[in-house]
């Protein structure tokens, strides 16, 4: 009888374990492929036409910040690889209020990312489809991933794995052939593609420091996904020695698939040119004169969104897995299915993403707007806490006589200091722009729930 007993205690204890199923080429792809997406395929037009070639630096400017934020959360990561990662440290070296906020907040933020990625779906295949209207994609493709995020991680991860090879191979073809029209002078385009196309349409400023601000906002959501790496430490089958080297591997990638392949953009077609609802990747190969690969490329970047959503929905239903096991969630998110998967959580982000289908069924137009904008409040605030969190990580390890962590951030705690200073500016920059205000709004109605959340979780007894 205490046999069976301690049989099925084994069985429960293990269906509330998330398996170690992802391999070392899947955490590698799946670094990269979640911050190639909507971001980068469709905001990137936004991006150029406020900034013209000066978006060049915002990226890289950016990208370093990010890479900066990467390695604070690799440093703890490393040496504590939990499934909550970032809101769990929060939790542990700021407070239980502060893992509480960036839970909630983390999983709002990429279920409003994925809003964005269907948004874009819509948007893609009216490229093929010009007469369906822009809710139907999107509805589409909730049902279809939800399926995707209901298999096995393993099957997840080597599914985002051939996605993510799909992006990386589409982007770098796009540069490669770029790179002959200019250097060879192919195709219907090969007259006007110069790279004085940098400088030569109102200069490399043509809006000045002013659109340069005016850009921050869209680039900065272009990256997010590379805080993906943390959530999956959960499920990483040797997380001491993957994550470092996919963190190192960022910045590389940064510079190539983002400041690369929108510098063969820049050259190919005036950035004076760029439309704000066509992918200008899209336009570029257009351009080219070969409307075949235009086709293809669009598919590509209708499949990049997809990826980026199946991400979102795998890193959200994670989240709420982990507020659970916190107490910070209803417990019901802390059971899984046979198949290993918070299932729970899953239903219930595909049920928030109803309203993203139905804000494009009422106002199609400013959808992506709208909803970049309020992703980007959420993930100012995580990426915050990752930084702030390992402020107190490193002055909790001086304090019992520790040295730093395995895998150090670089330049602490200056460069800490530097990711909080610019993660400020842009909540500055949603302040003051007009299209862009209503998600200062929608995070202090969030933050209002927040508070609403911990009092009364407060209220049940736990521990403050």
């Amino acid at each position: 009888m205490q046999m069976a007993e301690s049989a099925a205690g084994e069985v429960e204890a293990e269906q509330e374990e998330l398996r170690r199923g992802l391999s070392h080429r899947q955490i590698q792809l799946i670094a990269i492929g979640g911050a190639i997406g909507v971001g980068l395929f469709l905001g990137s037009g936004k991006a150029i036409s406020e900034a013209g070639p000066a978006v060049l630096l915002c990226y890289l400017g950016v990208g370093a910040v990010i890479f900066l934020m990467m390695r604070a959360l690799g440093e703890m990561a490393v040496e504590q690889p939990v499934a909550g990662s970032f809101a769990a440290y929060a939790e542990q070296f700021v407070g239980r209020w502060a893992g509480f906020a960036t839970g909630w907040t983390y999983w709002l933020m990429w279920t409003v990312t994925v809003m964005a990625e269907i948004t874009a779906v819509g948007i893609y295949t009216q490229f093929f489809f010009p007469e369906v209207a822009q809710w139907i994609p999107p509805a589409a493709s909730v049902v279809v991933l939800m399926g995707a995020n209901l298999a096995t991680v393993r099957l997840f991860g080597e599914t985002e794995f051939w996605f993510a090879l799909v992006k990386i191979v589409a982007i770098i073809s796009f540069i490669v052939v770029g790179l002959a029209v200019l250097v060879f002078g192919l195709g219907s385009l090969s007259e006007q593609a110069a790279l004085s196309n940098l400088w030569s349409h109102g200069g490399f400023f043509p809006e000045g420091a002013g659109g340069m601000l005016a850009a921050l906002q869209i680039v900065t959501f272009a990256f997010i996904g590379v805080e993906l790496i943390g959530v999956t430490a959960g499920e990483t089958r040797n997380p001491r020695r993957e994550l470092p080297s996919a963190i190192n591997r960022v910045a590389w990638r940064i510079l190539l698939f983002y400041v690369g392949a929108i510098t063969v953009v820049l050259a190919l077609i005036p950035w004076n040119q760029v439309s704000t609802t066509t992918s200008p990747f899209v336009i570029a190969w257009d351009s080219v004169g070969i409307g075949v690969a235009a086709g293809i490329l669009n598919g590509v970047v209708l499949t990049a969104a997809l990826s980026s959503s199946n991400s979102g929905i795998f890193a959200s239903a994670r989240m709420l897995f982990s507020l659970a096991e916190r107490d910070e969630a209803p417990h019901g998110f802390h059971t899984l299915s046979r198949a290993h998967v918070p299932a729970r959580g899953v239903l219930v982000t595909r049920a928030v993403l109803a309203l993203g289908v139905l804000l494009n069924a009422v106002a199609p137009e400013r959808a992506f707007t709208y909803i970049t904008s309020v992703a980007t409040v959420g993930i100012l605030w995580v990426w915050g806490m990752i930084a702030f969190a390992h402020l107190r990580f490193r002055a909790e390890r001086a304090a019992r006589g520790a040295p730093p962590g395995r895998f150090p951030m670089p330049g602490y705690p200056w460069t800490n200091y530097a990711v909080i200073a610019y993660l400020g500016l842009v909540a500055v920059l949603l302040a003051v722009t007009p299209d862009q205000r209503i998600a200062l709004a929608a995070g202090a109605t969030w933050a209002i729930l927040l508070f609403a959340g911990w009092t009364a979780r407060s209220r049940r007894g736990a521990e403050p």
